[in-house]
């Protein structure tokens, strides 16, 4: 924990650090991660500018004056750090979603040991260099498999908040656990979003927002677009466009500067994929395109971009997160068919509309269960709005005001000057006597 005269490690220095020189860093997270290169350029300038965001915001977060009882009190709000926060990060974007816990963790005055996946260790372990220039141990960070070192930073009494980003099944245990010890846990956890594609919408805009929200990174993304619901008047254009579209995107090793997507990050993750793919088409899906590992890229775990009709809700491709190149796609006549099929999920993270109809726009925010709500503009992060999602998908809230509120305690103080004593205080029979003789 930073000492109280110290308002927390100053982060304008860390996003600085991430835009330094060290070398081009985006080889090394595609090599790991398989990501392309222009992704991991892009997620490095996303974490940079999280930590500047909130070196800013720390500014003015630190608590506030509130009415007193009586005139001789003083009685305030304090915003305080937890002490140790246990940063549990994914492979999917190593450094940006360490940025989104880490950047408020330390402006909150927290310190922070980090976690990364032990599909991705070596991104975190690059990067440790940014924190050189902070205190020794105010940033520390610990490799190794989740059911292990992942389970010890969340039993460990020595910690004192676990935020983490992943599946559902591991942040419901790494609740349990916690509870144990009634530990505050900040969790972000997976997602099946929904994308209603209304009638009036513009296809020019559409087939390649829907492609992008869904391929975006394979498919691995706790926010991908993982369930289309279409009109049913503009169904077969949508869909012919969608897939010409899809045909057009190249599948490569993420180092290839023409490659638009790249594999999934290992084995178990295609066989998901796989899994779902033909479990619909055994149910009598029809596939469109792709549904297969493609046959000249044997080297890797890459899987063709997928789109798929003739689906329902019964199908764990509509169901369960495939976390993968898939986009099924579903049509419904009324626009409230479609919003009741977009909450008809066990998770609620984030949702896409497209439409000109600002009627449309208003019922889809007020009536979709969903953390963050995108119009026209797909996957849309802003780092001064919060992040999060409901149901399955955690109550967790990073970026924003509300990010940094995560990482502190709220504690009163209530002030007396006067330092007298209190007419309501013991013996109660002397207060009874008193006011007898009053009356």
């Amino acid at each position: 924990r930073v000492p109280r005269h110290d308002p927390g490690p100053k982060s304008p220095g860390v996003g600085g650090q991430v835009r330094r020189p060290h070398g081009d860093p985006a080889p090394l997270l595609t090599l790991v991660g398989g990501k392309p290169l222009t992704e991991n350029r892009d997620e490095m300038g996303w974490a940079a500018a999280c930590f500047d965001y909130y070196a800013e915001l720390q500014r003015n977060t630190r608590g506030r004056v509130i009415p007193s009882v009586e005139p001789s009190q003083l009685a305030m709000v304090l915003k305080e750090p937890y002490g140790v926060v246990a940063a549990i990060v994914p492979w999917n974007y190593p450094i940006l979603l360490m940025a989104w816990k880490v950047a408020p963790a330390l402006a909150a005055g927290n310190t922070v040991v980090i976690k990364p996946s032990e599909m991705t260790p070596l991104t975190t372990l690059r990067f440790a260099e940014i924190f050189d220039h902070l205190p020794p141990g105010v940033v520390n960070i610990v490799t190794g498999f989740g059911a292990t070192v992942g389970r010890e930073l969340v039993v460990s009494p020595d910690t004192h908040m676990i935020a983490f980003t992943g599946s559902f099944a591991t942040g419901r245990e790494i609740a349990r656990l916690a509870a144990e010890r009634v530990k505050k846990t900040h969790l972000e956890l997976g997602g099946k979003d929904a994308f209603i594609v209304a009638e009036d919408a513009d296809l020019d805009v559409a087939v390649p927002g829907v492609a992008w929200a869904a391929l975006l990174n394979a498919g691995q993304v706790c926010t991908s677009t993982e369930r289309v619901y279409v009109q049913e008047s503009i169904l077969k254009p949508f869909t012919d466009r969608l897939v010409d579209y899809v045909r057009t995107l190249r599948l490569g090793h993420g180092l290839d500067p023409a490659t638009d997507i790249g594999p999934l990050v290992g084995d178990r993750y295609r066989n998901k994929v796989e899994a779902h793919v033909e479990e619909a088409r055994e149910k009598g899906a029809r596939i469109l395109t792709g549904g297969r590992r493609p046959p000249q890229l044997r080297r890797g775990f890459f899987y063709e971009p997928t789109v798929l009709t003739g689906v329902d809700h019964s199908f764990r491709i509509m169901r369960e997160e495939t976390f993968g190149p898939t986009i099924p796609i579903m049509s419904y006549r009324s626009f409230d068919e479609a919003i009741a099929l977009a909450n008809d999920s066990d998770y609620g993270l984030g949702a896409n509309l497209y439409t000109r109809d600002p009627h449309k726009v208003k019922q889809y925010y007020e009536e979709v269960k969903a953390g963050t709500c995108w119009v026209n503009d797909p996957l849309t992060d802003n780092d001064a709005g919060p992040f999060g999602g409901m149901k399955f998908s955690g109550g967790a809230r990073e970026l924003g005001e509300e990010g940094l509120e995560a990482f502190l305690e709220t504690k009163h103080v209530h002030w007396d000057f006067a330092m007298e004593r209190k007419s309501w205080w013991y013996p109660y029979a002397a207060a009874a006597g008193s006011q007898a003789q009053s009356e």
